[in-house]
């Protein structure tokens, strides 16, 4: 039996299975990957908003991650909310007697506006940045660690030259008008991903699953930017079938490929 490739998600758990770890692991099954889980912090959590949040002690974070490194043969990490300085400074050094791929979505706050990471965890997590071999901002995530105002395509690839990591997708998802552009820079070229702004309010956990996808492109052998195509296309497709759970934002359909084949 071919064992697919496996992929690690270093993040929080969402009790309403519409962002962290929840969907990732939902990201990676659908992308052809095996996925496997470190969870930082519980978070209680819906469609309306954040309740509740309990980061895991970092010796919890540091047992799952042996656990998982010492018997699989893991291809690429993600990394998504790691919630406390204390995380960020754990995960940075468990990585770095890894010579994989990581992927860094520099999560610091939820979808309605609860800080996530802030103060000396944030300087934790550019540490981290540094070391990624992609990191997955969105424009108000870029704004905080370049502190330069984001307002259009030229300021998007500005501020990739101002950010200190190896390679970089900044998701173009807050820019004003009806086309929508994603901006990778990597080894030192820019490449841009245009495509429509989907109209719906069920966008819960989007940059989760950008940022499993371009993992498990990744862990199947992609190039980077070929990676960042498919994922944003993955994604695209699972906004436009997405699932209006709860009374607040609701969740992509990460498994929209299996109605396809339904109606094929």
């Amino acid at each position: 039996i071919m064992i697919p490739p496996i992929v690690l998600t270093i993040a929080g758990s969402d009790s309403s299975a519409g962002a962290g770890t929840q969907a990732d692991l939902k990201t990676i099954a659908a992308n052809g990957c095996y996925g496997t889980s470190v969870i930082t912090t519980v978070t209680s959590q819906n469609t309306k908003g954040v309740n509740d949040i309990f980061s895991l002690p970092v010796e919890v974070i540091e047992s799952q991650f042996n656990a998982v490194m010492e018997d699989l043969d893991v291809q690429v990490v993600k990394t998504g909310m790691l919630g406390s300085k204390e995380a960020c400074l754990m995960v940075d050094k468990l990585l770095e007697n890894y010579m994989v791929p990581v992927i860094v979505d520099p999560v610091m706050s939820a979808k309605d506006g609860t800080a996530l990471l802030e103060g000396d965890g944030l300087k934790a997590l550019k540490a981290l940045l540094k070391k990624a071999f992609l990191i997955t901002p969105n424009i108000p995530e870029a704004e905080i660690l370049t502190g330069f105002k984001i307002t259009n395509v030229e300021q998007m690839k500005e501020a990739c030259l101002k950010m200190d990591a190896q390679s970089i997708l900044l998701k173009g998802g807050h820019l004003e008008g009806n086309i929508l552009v994603d901006i990778l820079y990597h080894d030192s070229q820019f490449y841009e991903f245009k495509h429509r702004k989907i109209q719906t309010k069920n966008t819960h956990g989007t940059g989760c699953t950008l940022a499993s996808a371009i993992a498990s492109q990744l862990a199947k052998g992609l190039e980077l930017p070929e990676a960042c195509e498919e994922a944003i296309e993955y994604v695209k497709k699972a906004i436009i079938e997405n699932y209006p759970t709860g009374q607040g934002n609701g969740s992509l359909n990460h498994f929209y490929m299996i109605r396809e084949k339904k109606h094929g």
